[in-house]
């Protein structure tokens, strides 16, 4: 009988706010300690130190590290609201958060949910600040003391034109904590931001390859409460933050605020308004904060758009000069409704976590087809078409965890993508020969080294087979996929059964009936096994020790005695500790299947097996595994080339089946069945 562990696919739905403190405390519970005590917080997680601020230099200046109220006579959190113009950047390249900030102050109820309002410097005051940010499908709650870099009584990074105001610069530092610090904040993109303060999906769109209705798109998104940021490409470093003659700044990350259609001269002009978080520095082109052509409109008009015209890095653009000037859009959808359509709609999300791990998951892009096929995949089922339409509409997004936290470790963001294939209608992960002989029906448009890449796709109803990877092998990183669609689909990780089909050994023949390959085989025996008529664990090791040796064909450095009492527990029918000949036999007739399998998988005939063809002999051995258990079996058993020996290989093979077997004897009630805790307990305790 077939035994198997079935896991669950994996549509979850966001956990409740967490805290983040090591000590589990909560905002609240931190604040009552500190009033209580008569003492201001100071936190213990991200200390008042120069680790917190800089990780691979030293600190460039003297900074002191000062609380608001020793900075000005009369701080406040929030003065007269939280505007775009709270935010102006310091001495930090993290121009994409503000701008992701800035569109932030234009949604109140995403605002009041990233910066609770239940704090100030008035009553209640404790030093202490929290802010949420949504990560990896959990909504976290950061909390932070109160004390800020500074140098000369001055705030270094990002501050409020409002001397006195102090959200902004407190949200910047929640979010340097939630990342690892100051440092770690340095280049990034809007998007990140926008989805980290609204657990949104984004799209990207290049202004000079656009969809016809790119305007409406923006519009629309502006009024449904989307967050929009844009940049200017650079050809090389020397360009970062240079300014244009016409007042943009290349490689620098703006938020778009507006957009708008005016009547100009008897025309409908399509208007769209920029800020840069400088809080300065502006175009000054057509429609630029004092240009003649808003001496042509109607003045109610020209107040309403114009309200404000100082030199606050705010301005408007003429939509051809938009595109022509700058080139990527960054659009987060906060409730990941459709923007492409008249009528809102809500989406139905698929989410999935899963991981790279090099030697067996890890197996990088279609480029690398012996090992591409071996990387995590995942089957979307679409059997509904949009309403009033053929086709599904379905938004893909693969985000790769903490990698800016990482940063200190030397590790960044890796190179990303996928590719979504026809699938066909099993359930089993796919082989190699699948995608050496089927082209892919849609992928991303580019492999990218950002923390999320998603696109839109159109697509008949149908099965389809989604593989998330890295451009390069052996590459690993955590990731989330979540599958948005605009009507209810399917959505499960493949290859997500473990199971076993170990038919029971055929009897060995009577002595008067043996072959003479088996007579060859008992005379070995009885040279072995002496006057008891039984094979120790010590003697197996040596007989096979010798008759493995002599292959050439496999790399064999000698089986452990462990291994060998574990091929006693698996074949020791009557419990003696010891093998009689029928059992020696048995196993013998296993150990040739499991030569052969090793060998028809030693592709380059190098004497070893990839660590990434193990799933396909396991297979081929009777037992299935999903991919955590995998990624186990290679951090346990590969090398450092990804390559596993014959003596490895046989040690694992022999150690699965009687975890199998073990698993035989615990299901008690014939279900074929098994908690996926007590397998791992079962590997663990075989040291498997």
């Amino acid at each position: 009988m077939p035994y198997s562990v079935t896991l669950p696919s994996g549509s979850k739905k966001a956990a409740l706010v967490e805290s983040t403190q090591a000590d589990g405390k909560t905002f609240e519970q931190l604040r009552q300690e500190c009033l209580q005590k008569g003492k201001l917080f100071e936190d213990p997680d991200f200390p008042a130190v120069d680790d917190s601020l800089f990780y691979s230099q030293r600190v460039p200046v003297n900074f002191e590290w000062k609380r608001p109220g020793e900075i000005c006579k009369d701080p406040k959190f929030i003065t007269g609201g939280a505007t775009r113009t709270d935010i102006c950047q310091g001495q930090l390249g993290d121009c994409w958060l503000l701008a992701a900030i800035a569109s932030l102050t234009l949604h109140e109820d995403t605002l009041k949910r990233v910066v609770p309002h239940d704090q100030g410097f008035d009553r209640g005051y404790a030093g202490i600040f929290h802010f949420k940010f949504w990560q990896h499908n959990k909504w976290l709650d950061v909390v932070v003391d109160d004390r800020l870099p500074c140098v000369r009584n001055n705030l270094v990074f990002v501050h409020s034109a409002d001397q006195t105001e102090f959200w902004s610069a407190l949200l910047e530092k929640a979010y340097a904590k939630l990342n690892g610090s100051y440092e770690s904040l340095k280049g990034g993109s809007t998007m990140e931001a926008m989805e980290d303060f609204t657990g949104g999906v984004g799209e990207m769109y290049e202004t000079k390859n656009p969809p016809s209705n790119l305007f409406l798109i923006l519009k629309k998104a502006v009024e449904r409460g989307s967050m929009l940021g844009c940049s200017i490409d650079i050809t090389s470093s020397a360009e970062s933050e240079a300014q244009t003659t016409t007042g943009l700044v290349k490689g620098h990350a703006y938020s778009i605020t507006g957009v708008e259609e005016v009547n100009y001269r008897g025309a409908k002009v399509q208007l769209i308004r920029v800020r840069n978080p400088w809080g300065q520095v502006e175009w000054n082109g057509p429609w630029s904060d004092n240009s003649r052509e808003w001496n042509t409109i109607d003045s109610s008009e020209k107040t309403r758009l114009l309200h404000n015209s100082l030199d606050d890095g705010e301005f408007w653009m003429e939509f051809g000069d938009f595109k022509a000037n700058y080139d990527k859009i960054e659009i987060c959808n906060l409730t990941a409704d459709s923007l492409s359509d008249d009528v809102r709609k809500k989406w139905e999300v698929n989410l999935f976590e899963g991981n790279w791990i090099r030697g067996s998951t890890a197996g990088g892009c279609r480029n690398y087809i012996d090992t591409f096929w071996t990387n995590p995949q995942f089957k979307l089922r679409l059997d509904h078409p949009d309403d009033g339409d053929k086709l599904c509409s379905v938004i893909v997004a693969l985000m790769q965890k903490n990698r800016r936290r990482l940063r200190k470790e030397g590790l960044d963001l890796e190179t990303i993508g996928f590719a979504i294939y026809e699938a066909p209608d099993d359930q089993d992960h796919q082989g190699k020969d699948f995608f050496r002989y089927n082209a892919s029906k849609a992928r991303s448009r580019t492999y990218v080294n950002m923390r999320e890449v998603s696109e839109r796709f159109r697509m008949p109803p149908g099965n389809y087979l989604l593989v998330p990877t890295t451009f390069q092998p052996h590459h690993e990183a955590d990731f989330l996929i979540r599958i948005f669609s605009e009507n209810k689909a399917g959505a499960i990780e493949m290859g997500n059964t473990i199971q076993a089909d170990l038919p029971d050994p055929p009897k060995p023949n009577p002595p008067e009936e043996e072959s003479d390959e088996e007579k060859g085989l008992r005379r070995l025996f009885e040279q072995i096994a002496g006057s008891d008529k039984a094979i120790s664990a010590r003697e197996l090791q040596h007989v096979l020790n010798n008759v493995l040796r002599r292959r050439k064909e496999v790399k064999f450095d000698g089986l452990t005695l462990n291994t060998c009492h574990s091929i006693i527990n698996l074949m020791d029918v009557d419990n003696t500790g010891m093998l009689e000949f029928e059992e020696f036999k048995v196993f013998w007739d296993k150990l040739k299947k499991w030569i052969m399998l090793f060998l028809s998988y030693d592709t380059d005939r190098s004497g070893r097996m990839s660590s990434y063809e193990l799933r396909s002999a396991l297979n081929a051995a009777g037992m299935q595994l999903n991919n955590k258990l995998l990624q186990l079996l290679g951090l346990r058993f590969a090398d450092e080339n990804f390559d596993i020996d014959f003596d490895d290989y046989l040690t694992c093979i022999v150690r699965l089946e009687n975890m199998f077997r073990v698993f035989k004897a615990l299901d008690t009630q014939k279900k074929g069945v098994i908690s996926l805790n007590m397998m791992q307990f079962l590997m663990l305790s075989m040291n498997i």
